[in-house]
């Protein structure tokens, strides 16, 4: 088993924490996630969508997907799963992808009880070799280039009340976080989204908290509790190879919706139900609350750069407060209702080693889309109907001139597409396959209108390296109508395109270690925004980092 402007304030407002943080919550290069995992064998019944999509694409997806420490820790037990069928041997707890073993028998223990207890240390060490802006925490001071650290701490406890008590179909899970370090997303980047997918500001907190029911023979399962969503919506399997966070949750989301919505690292209370009655189709819908701080004002970034002023940190993720130990449970904004329709391609037989016909290359497609029944801040009028970007040159403009105006609603709608497309032999590991998710929503009050990206996937490169995947991914956004008009008013650089590519290999290096050197360059951060000066673009970014996963 395996691991798993005003010109100045235009400009700040770029590369502030707001712009940024959602997904500034990740960050990667030398990640190291320390666990202590016990493999779900026992929770087939309530199977995660890691676990579901891994087996319809015929465990060709990359051995450890890198879109939060969820879906880390449930890539582990995707693999734990798939391997222990394999052997004809689920019952049995196999502890050989551990560092730790069976812990003096304390998983085996566990284990029969239905206890699992995951602890996942991730460190990451980021360097940008070109371009950047200096960070403006450190008094603009510097270059933009340089290192930069950050990490986590991830304790799960999960509890299958089948085995603890009899209770069939029930899985309750808690988990916690321990962030520390500096985003070089935040501090010199000054993308639309973080170069990784952990970088996040600095607390103790809790994470989730939810309980989950299934019903219909597995059919059905109700979820409840404090979620994040981003381990079951928007995901592309093969795009979670890679670091960047716009291949986990996307960018759109991650810079419209208040503080990115409930993604890594925030969660809201929600009800999420999930229904598949055949192995090909499967439907979702989610109802959460869509403002995990539960902080409306000042907390996009088109408040900061009129200069709104409430009293509030002007970081809209801000883990420090409005329940800074992530106990707040926001209730008081509004609702964000997501669903999604997937339908498996030629999904794969759980057992490849006896099949003698050919089932086809597995593809999994999905279309879904998202409505925010909050106020959000409109970009291009103000409270009066006038021009938001030139009351910002009006030394008698009044504060309703410099506040925006609130339009009801929000919405974005996106498709997936995770596709084989070819591999050697129905028994060999190796496979390449594509992927492509595009997203769309409107201008009028968001940063971002539409952004999409693709790559291209090759499992198993190398004889000998099965569980190895090597992918080159590509992604773009663009800044919003809105955004652009703002920019030409206020009289400052006017967004356009952000580009990022990204080449990255992911090695298993022992059973119980992933390593994965990561290479990115970005042209035209946030679509070509002034750095700190607010004179000049913030220039293109060469970024490499490395990334280690260890299991205890």
């Amino acid at each position: 088993m395996s691991p798993s402007s005003l010109a100045t304030a235009i400009a700040k407002h770029a590369f502030s924490p707001s712009s940024l943080t959602r997904h500034r919550l990740r960050a990667g290069s030398c990640l190291v996630c320390f666990g202590l995992v016990l493999p779900a064998t026992g929770f087939a019944q309530v199977q995660t969508q890691i676990e579901e999509d891994r087996a319809r694409l015929g465990n060709s997806t990359p051995l450890v997907e890198q879109i939060d420490p969820a879906t880390v820790r449930d890539s582990e037990r995707a693999t734990a799963e798939a391997e222990e069928k394999a052997a004809g041997d689920g019952d049995k707890l196999d502890t050989s992808g551990n560092l730790l073993g069976n812990m003096w028998g304390a998983r085996p223990w566990l284990y029969k009880h239905g206890i699992s207890f995951h602890i996942q240390e991730v460190d990451e060490v980021w360097g940008n070799g070109t371009g950047g802006t200096p960070s403006g925490n450190d008094g603009a001071s510097g270059s933009g280039t340089g290192p930069a650290y950050d990490g986590v701490t991830m304790p799960t406890l999960t509890v299958d009340t089948e085995k603890l008590f009899g209770l069939k179909g029930g899985l309750f899970n808690v988990s916690a976080l321990q962030t520390r370090g500096r985003s070089i997303s935040q501090d010199h980047l000054a993308n639309f989204n973080p170069v990784s997918g952990f970088e996040a500001d600095r607390s103790t907190r809790l994470f989730e908290l939810w309980y989950q029911q299934s019903f219909l023979k597995g059919k059905l399962d109700v979820k409840i509790g404090q979620q994040d969503l981003d381990t079951e919506f928007l995901i592309s399997d093969y795009a979670s190879l890679y670091l960047n966070a716009n291949f986990g949750w996307p960018m759109a989301p991650s810079v419209n919706l208040y503080g990115g919505g409930p993604s890594w690292p925030l969660s809201s209370p929600a009800i999420r139900i999930r229904y598949r009655p055949s192995e090909k189709f499967t439907f979702m819908f989610a109802a959460a609350d869509d403002n995990p701080p539960g902080n409306r004002y000042n907390s996009t970034p088109i408040q900061q750069a009129t200069g709104s002023t409430s009293g509030y940190n002007s970081d809209p993720t801000s883990q420090t407060y409005n329940g800074s130990n992530g106990t707040n449970f926001n209730m008081g904004t509004g609702a964000l209702l997501i669903t999604e329709l997937q339908y498996a391609l030629n999904p794969q037989p759980a057992d490849m080693s006896n099949v003698t016909k050919n089932p086809g290359l597995p593809g999994v497609y999905k279309l879904g889309g998202f409505y925010d029944t909050a106020k959000f801040a409109d970009y291009r009028y103000n409270q009066n109907g006038g021009s938001l970007g030139a009351a910002t040159l009006n030394p008698n403009a009044t504060q309703s001139d410099l506040t925006p105006r609130w339009d009801r609603g929000n919405w974005m709608v996106y498709g997936i597409i995770d596709q084989m497309i070819w591999r050697p032999s129905l028994k060999s590991a190796r496979s390449v396959g594509i992927f492509a998710r595009a997203t769309g929503n409107g201008g009028d009050r968001n940063m971002i209108s539409f952004a999409v990206d693709a790559g291209i996937n090759l499992k198993a490169p190398f004889k000998g390296r099965d569980n190895d995947t090597v992918g080159l991914g590509w992604g773009i956004g663009r800044a919003s109508s809105g955004q652009r008009q703002f920019d030409r008013d206020s009289g400052s650089y006017v967004q356009g395109n952000e580009n990022h590519l990204e080449l990255t290999y992911q090695a298993q290096v022992t059973p119980w270690m992933v390593m994965q050197p990561d290479f990115q360059y970005v042209w035209h951060p946030s679509g070509g925004v002034a750095d700190w000066t607010g004179y000049r673009r913030v220039g293109n970014e060469a970024v490499f980092g490395l990334h280690s996963s260890i299991t205890f």
